[in-house]
């Protein structure tokens, strides 16, 4: 990806991508910091953990992101408290989830990530997802294709274009916790056939389908917008798609909440995924 590229009648230009990049890799670097220490666990309002690292890499974010367009506001999960009317008058913002999977984090599992998607007129039209203990970087939208990036360095790492599993073949590979498995998930995965479920934390899931390693992700249950946006701008540029029970895509910043609803994350787009998730319209 080259020069500048046209995305919902703006441009993603290589010096606002590589800034980005830069953004999400300092993130990390300030997430592993605390990673590799004995940090303390918080919880916040809703029983959700909070610690350092989140706090670490939101400040290291927003401060870089205003440096970056002083114009474009930023909506991250640690500054969330932004009244309604003021930012569903933003028609551009960056939306942030500092460190996705917390709880991965705090379990020293790995499935973590640092998440940032550019939103213009309720499009998540391009985003950066960074795993910080593996060192991938995943970026894209659905204008722009989707890339992955391992490695640093003198030439910042080499892009690899990624393209879902098209079309899906069974067993399909279907993210789902192996242990703790919801009923409508369970119910929604034995219409499907013959299936192998893969456990995986945090916004990873839609990067293994942009990349073909999973079909589908089904999703039923609250989520947050900044959850999903990065993730999706990725899982379309590599040819995939994430949709609500109706088959519309994931839209933000639209609504009173910040809450996404049930939604299905899909690599191969011909799957009969209306078949299954019927009755929950």
């Amino acid at each position: 990806m080259t020069g500048n590229t046209p995305v919902s009648g703006q441009y993603v230009s290589d010096e606002l991508r590589e800034g980005v990049i830069a953004l999400a890799r300092d993130a990390a670097a300030a997430i592993l910091q605390v990673y590799d220490s004995e940090f303390a666990v918080e919880h916040k309002d809703d029983a959700s953990p909070l610690t350092a690292a989140d706090l670490a890499a939101h400040h290291c974010i927003v401060d870089g992101l205003a440096r970056l367009t002083p114009d474009i506001p930023v909506l991250s999960e640690e500054s969330a408290t932004v009244p309604t009317a003021q930012r569903r008058a933003w028609s551009r913002l960056w939306l942030v989830d500092p460190l996705d999977g917390t709880r991965e984090f705090v379990k020293r599992n790995g499935e973590f990530t640092v998440n940032i998607a550019l939103i213009e007129d309720g499009v998540a039209v391009f985003g950066v997802v960074q795993a910080p203990v593996t060192g991938a970087l995943w970026h894209g939208g659905a204008a722009l294709g989707a890339f992955r990036r391992d490695g640093s360095g003198a030439d910042n790492g080499s892009d690899q274009p990624l393209q879902v599993r098209n079309p899906a073949r069974a067993p399909l590979r279907v993210a789902a916790s192996r242990s703790h498995r919801d009923a409508r998930t369970t119910a929604f995965m034995e219409k499907m056939g013959e299936v192998e479920a893969i456990g995986l934390g945090s916004s990873l899931k839609f990067c293994t389908l942009a990349e073909g390693g999973m079909d589908i992700y089904p999703r039923f249950g609250p989520t947050s917008e900044w959850d999903t946006a990065a993730g999706q701008c990725v899982l379309e540029g590599a040819g995939g798609a994430v949709l609500d029970p109706r088959g519309r895509p994931l839209r933000y910043n639209q609504r009173d909440t910040l809450l996404n609803g049930d939604f299905i994350a899909l690599g191969d787009t011909s799957l009969p995924w209306r078949e299954w998730v019927s009755g929950r319209v």
